[in-house]
């Protein structure tokens, strides 16, 4: 069995958790990815991950997409 982290999101319907949520509020305020993690406590790259992972979940190659499609999924 895979281990994973509990956040990642198998079911786009299902919508974000409360730190995706946090973490695209940020973005779309546009916040730096240092500001976020500082924000978070934890390193720039597991923001970079994490909006990596928000990415792949939504089908959007740039995060100008994720905001796009975070918006029409009704998620911001």
């Amino acid at each position: 069995m895979p281990i994973t982290s509990g956040t990642e999101l198998n079911d786009v319907n299902a919508g974000p958790s409360l730190e995706e949520k946090r973490l695209l509020t940020y973005l779309s305020a546009g916040l730096t990815d240092e500001s976020i993690a500082r924000e978070f406590g934890v390193s720039e790259r597991t923001i970079a991950r994490r909006i990596g992972r928000l990415q792949e979940a939504l089908g959007a190659q740039t995060r100008f997409q994720l905001g796009v499609q975070a918006s029409r999924q009704g998620w911001l």
